[in-house]
């Protein structure tokens, strides 16, 4: 006889996740992010609407491992080299818009008699804005690495960075802790801890992760970050200081080992099953009724704050020598509320704590406004250049300066124009020479540690993780990169990496190799430019392709070839002797700035004209050529309107081919390639 075991919760999961579903779904159709579909739907199936949901608790549960989750990957990006690389952006830029956001909605609830802790508390509220929301929206269109993109990061990292200084604050704004020694006694032990993870970030987790990856075994790697975030969080907890800070610093030690890129892309897709559950959580508080029954108030408060942050974050970025023009697009980007104010809410609530102090009514005021706010942050985002441009041709254009990148402290560092080779085999290798001795920019992404560290010892970029993963490919310079060479033996995964690849950045060229001619196709189907069968001359063949993309001569590539067959260099089914050194003149600085791109069906190219795309106004790109069938048209002229299938040749600047991406991407990232 089977007996059948219950699961008390089990209706209340499937009713969440099937709502969050259908619900996100919608939200993708029409253009919303998706934290607003799980905002939605937490509204639709909690108490105040249809009760499918009764116990809270549950949720509530699963929402704090989504807010471990969520700052623990946000320490992993925070590396102490990065922090110490953008710090005057981070201190000057995010503390001055924290610091006077807070001064600013202190002095106006103090106006209304409001007690000054509670004040204190509701500015912190106000002062942050959305990480999630801004960095995933700036990622999909490519703009991370603009002047409005890296100064966005600087202030968020300062106001991510201030959620863990906030969360202690919750027990003295509340009265919990009124004696000054409790207050010394929480900041020593989160001090001791600090210097704790700073001791195993250097000397500790990095040996670890060293030994677990060179098993080679995904999850066993998984499960030990998965220890090291909830083991590093239990121990805070244990100290009586905040999960919050606990899971930041876990991801903090984590930042400093090689693994670090390879561990967030492992750890991403379980942060975004929680973290939909914690937005969830928070669209369950949200009382409907009290939205129908209070429009203008909620629409009041809301242009408030809009108004409030605008100002103070525009204003901190003209601190920084910035043009009104990029400072105004800046504060315009910032100027919502964001998920970690709602980390915060939920610990002033169970302190005791309201926004303004307004009980219940400041709670749902502060809920309904929030959600409206990251509704509206992909219109703010799209129509900030346009702001930022209106106001620099008004009298405030004298605050700024006429500066428009940063100081060697906030500029990237990343490469541009650059080979992103993936696979460190001896094909891989042999490239890699070729790279380094005709002074080629580029990076190596590889699953062999052993390999990575003989990179890096070498002084070869080297990135540890898995190719087919989007957080990877980005940290390579996937939007300033000019090539992809894929060189791995892994025909399954190949496909994948050459159309994430050509969808993150329509302008890249990707060459790929295969063992046999029978593959050839399928990787021409998945959107290979060139594919190199391991039959034929591999290395050769692709490190000539990569040449020609440069504009090295034909008759320095023929001799160099002619080189190679002398000293019997021959691919036989992927295997190669070891090549001698060769180096190649007169490297054209020309063909680091061309790139090639094919119009794709369903792209804003499609069906448009030249002029139409405004790429010499807009990002200073020209078109050389365009190619169609049999026939080249050079220098096309404005009126000359493209179709899918159109090959273009166009030369300009790494950064602008980044921002003019989204003119030739796909609209939809399809289906196959997300990750979650």
């Amino acid at each position: 006889m089977l007996f059948a075991v219950s699961l008390p919760f089990l209706n209340e999961i499937v009713a969440l996740f099937l709502v969050s579903v259908v619900i996100a779904y919608i939200c993708y159709k029409i253009k919303l992010v998706p934290i607003a579909g799980f905002l939605i739907a937490g509204v639709i199936i909690g108490p105040n609407a249809l009760a499918l949901v009764q116990d809270i608790e549950l949720v509530d549960m699963l929402a704090e491992i989504g807010i471990i989750l969520l700052l623990f990957t946000i320490g992993i990006e925070f590396s102490l080299e990065k922090l110490a690389r953008i710090r005057n952006a981070i201190l000057v830029g995010g503390g001055f818009q924290v610091i006077f956001t807070i001064a600013t909605v202190v002095g106006i609830l103090l106006l209304f008699q409001v007690d000054y802790k509670i004040a204190i508390y509701t500015g912190c509220l106000v002062a942050l804005s959305s990480t999630a929301i801004i960095l995933g929206l700036l990622s999909e269109q490519g703009k991370t690495d603009t002047p409005v993109g890296r100064l966005s990061l600087a202030v968020l990292i300062f106001q991510d960075l201030a959620i863990i200084a906030m969360v202690l604050l919750v027990p003295i704004l509340s009265g919990q802790s009124d004696s000054i020694s409790d207050v010394f006694w929480v900041l020593g032990k989160a001090i001791a801890l600090i210097a704790l993870v700073v001791f195993s970030a250097r000397k500790i987790v990095p040996w670890i992760l060293e030994k677990v990856a060179q098993t080679r075994r995904q999850e066993l790697f998984l499960l030990t970050v998965m220890a090291i975030c909830f083991g590093t969080a239990a121990l805070t907890n244990l100290a009586e200081v905040s999960l919050a800070l606990g899971a930041f610093l876990a991801g903090l030690v984590v930042s400093e080992s090689h693994y670090s890129d390879h561990a967030l892309s492992e750890i991403l897709p379980l942060k975004t099953i929680f973290n939909a559950v914690f937005f969830v959580s928070v669209g369950m508080l949200l009382d409907l009724q009290f939205v129908l029954d209070n429009p203008l108030l909620l629409l009041g408060v809301a242009f408030g704050i809009l108004l409030l942050k605008f100002i103070i974050s525009s204003a901190s970025i003209l601190v920084l020598g910035y043009p009104v023009r990029v400072a105004a697009a800046t504060g315009l980007v910032l100027a919502q509320i964001g998920e970690f104010s709602f980390v915060l809410e939920r610990a002033g609530r169970a302190a005791g704590l309201t926004p303004g102090g307004f009980g219940e009514v400041g709670s749902q005021t502060f809920i309904a406004v929030s959600v409206l706010l990251m509704l509206l942050t992909p219109l703010m985002l799209k129509v900030s250049p346009n702001v930022g441009e209106l106001l620099s041709k008004t009298p405030l254009r004298k605050l700024g300066s006429n500066r428009e990148d940063s100081t060697d402290e906030v500029q990237s560092t990343d490469l541009e124009d650059h080979v992103i080779l993936v696979g460190y085999g001896p094909a891989g290798r042999n490239l890699a020479k070729v790279f380094s001795e005709t002074g080629i920019p580029f990076v190596v992404i590889e699953m062999n540690p052993q390999s990575v560290n003989e990179m890096r010892k070498n002084g070869i970029k080297a990135i540890y993780g898995d190719a087919s993963r989007t957080h990877i490919l980005e940290h390579a310079g996937v939007y300033k990169a000019k090539l992809c060479v894929v060189v791995i033996n892994e025909p399954r995964v190949t496909p994948r990496i050459i159309k994430l690849a050509n969808y993150l950045n329509p302008t890249i060229q990707v060459i790929a190799r295969t063992r046999y001619m029978s593959e050839a196709e399928q990787l021409k189907q998945a959107g290979a430019h060139q594919v190199v069968p391991a039959e034929m001359e591999t290395t050769v063949r692709l490190f000539s392709n990569v040449l020609k993309s440069y504009m090295i001569s034909e008759e320095e590539i023929e001799q160099h070839i002619r080189d190679l067959r002398k000293e019997d260099y021959q691919i036989i089914r992927g295997s190669i002797q070891e090549a001698h050194l060769m180096v190649l003149q007169g490297l054209d600085e020309e063909g680091l700035h061309t790139r090639a791109v094919v119009v794709r069906e369903g792209s804003f190219a499609a069906g448009k004209s030249l002029s139409e795309l405004m790429l010499r106004n807009r990002y200073q790109i020209t078109v050389l050529t365009v190619h169609r069938g049999e026939n080249n048209f050079g220098n096309p002229a404005g009126e000359f309107t493209l179709k899918p299938g159109d090959r273009l040749i166009m030369v300009g600047l790494a950064d602008r081919f980044a921002e003019a991406a989204e003119i030739f991407r796909e609209q939809d990232m399809p289906e196959e390639l997300r990750e979650s």
